[in-house]
C-alpha cells in the first residue's frame, strides 16, 4: 500500500487551489526561444496570472530551482494578489515551459530573463508597462539580469530572495562541506536521485525539516520521480547553462529599488552573502533577515515575507516618467 501512496497529486491539488483562490488562471503562449542558434527556435511558457488587463500594479513572481511555481509561491498569490496583478511563470525547463530543439543551447539566466520579457509583452495590457519583480533562489538570478537588461522604465521595485547571485565556486564547496561527506557534486543535491539525497537537501534547505518518520524512502522516491526524473535529462541540461559563479554573469549595481530577504539559517546560501550582496548593489538595497527559517522564508513564514515584501513594494517610488521603457531584452 505504501508504494502506491503519493503526496504530489494533494501538493498539486492543494497549490493550485491557492492560485485559483487569488484569481490567478492558467495560460500558455508559444515564443521565439532567445537563444535557438536560428530563427525557427521557440519555446512554450506555461504561466498563471490574474485575469483581463492590469487595474492594479503588476508583479512577477520567479520560481527557484526544484520544485514547480505553484507549490514555491503558493503562500504568496493569494495576499499579493488584493495589491498587485499577479503573474507566476514556470521558468523554462521546468513545470509546463519546455523549448522545443534538442540542439539549441540550454537556457541560462539571461536566456530565461529574455524569455519572460517577452511573455510579459504578450500578456494582455502589459506590453510596455513597468512590472515589479521578485525571484526566489534560482528565480534571484533571473530577476537580477531582467531588472539589470530591461531596465528601470520597465522593471520597477526588484525582491531578490534567497538568492546568491555572487556564488562562487567557492561558495559552491562552502556547500557540499555543509552537506557532509560522500557527495560528488551539488548537483547530486539539488538534483536529488536518492532518498538520501532528497533527505539532506530537505534538511538543509528548511529550518524546521520533517522527522525522518514522516520522510520514509518510497515517499521521498515518489517525489523524486514526480520533481526529478521525469525530466531529469532536461534539468541537467539547464544546470549546466548557469551561469552565476562565471565571467558571462558580472553583479553590478542596479537602477531600481531592491529588496533583499534572507532566512536567517539558510544553509544553500548563509545569510552572510546577503549582506555581501547589499554590498555589491552600492550598499543602497535594503535587507530583511527573517527568523527562524531557512532557504525558502515565503513558505516557512509567509506572513513575515508577504509583510516585508508588500511593506517594500507598496513604498516603492514609481518612475518620475512612466512613459520611459528600459531597453529591450
Amino acid at each position: 500500500m505504501g508504494a502506491s501512496l503519493s503526496l504530489v497529486p494533494a501538493i498539486d491539488y492543494f497549490a493550485r487551489r491557492e492560485f485559483l483562490a487569488a484569481g490567478l488562471r492558467p495560460h500558455s503562449v508559444t515564443l521565439p526561444y532567445p537563444d535557438g542558434g536560428n530563427s525557427s527556435s521557440t519555446c512554450t511558457v506555461h504561466y498563471w496570472a490574474s485575469p483581463g488587463e492590469p487595474k492594479l500594479p503588476p508583479l512577477l513572481l520567479i520560481h527557484g530551482f526544484g520544485p514547480r511555481a505553484t507549490w514555491q509561491w503558493r503562500c504568496q498569490v493569494g495576499p499579493l494578489s488584493r495589491q498587485f496583478h499577479i503573474i507566476v511563470p514556470d521558468l523554462l525547463g521546468f513545470g509546463g515551459s519546455s523549448w522545443d530543439s534538442p540542439t539549441s543551447p540550454p537556457p541560462s539566466e539571461a536566456t530565461q530573463a529574455a524569455a519572460l520579457a517577452a511573455l510579459l509583452d504578450s500578456v494582455e495590457g502589459l506590453k510596455g508597462k513597468r512590472v515589479a519583480v521578485a525571484g526566489t533562489s534560482y528565480g534571484g538570478f533571473v530577476a537580477y539580469w531582467l531588472a539589470r537588461e530591461a531596465g528601470a522604465g520597465r522593471v520597477g521595485p526588484v525582491v531578490i530572495a534567497s538568492s546568491d547571485v555572487l556564488k562562487t565556486a567557492a561558495d559552491d564547496s562552502g556547500f557540499l562541506k555543509r552537506a557532509g561527506e560522500g557527495w560528488s557534486g551539488v548537483h547530486e543535491l539539488l538534483l536529488p536521485a536518492q532518498p538520501a539525497a532528497m533527505r539532506r537537501l530537505m534538511q538543509m534547505a528548511v529550518y524546521r525539516p520533517p522527522p525522518p518518520m514522516m520522510t520514509p524512502d518510497f515517499v521521498l522516491r515518489d517525489f523524486i520521480q514526480k520533481l526529478f526524473t521525469d525530466n531529469r535529462e532536461q534539468l541537467i541540461h539547464l544546470f549546466k547553462g548557469i551561469t552565476v559563479g562565471t565571467d558571462k554573469f558580472q553583479v553590478t549595481p542596479l537602477s531600481q529599488e531592491v529588496l533583499i530577504v534572507w532566512g536567517e539559517h539558510d544553509q544553500l546560501f548563509p545569510v552572510e552573502k546577503a549582506f555581501a550582496i547589499q554590498r555589491a548593489l552600492d550598499g543602497k538595497a535594503r535587507v530583511e533577515i527573517i527568523k527562524k527559517t531557512g532557504h525558502a522564508p515565503q513558505l516557512e513564514d509567509p506572513a513575515s515575507f508577504n509583510k516585508i515584501v508588500l511593506d517594500f513594494l507598496l513604498a516603492a517610488d514609481k518612475p518620475a516618467d512612466p512613459s520611459i521603457n528600459g531597453s529591450s531584452l
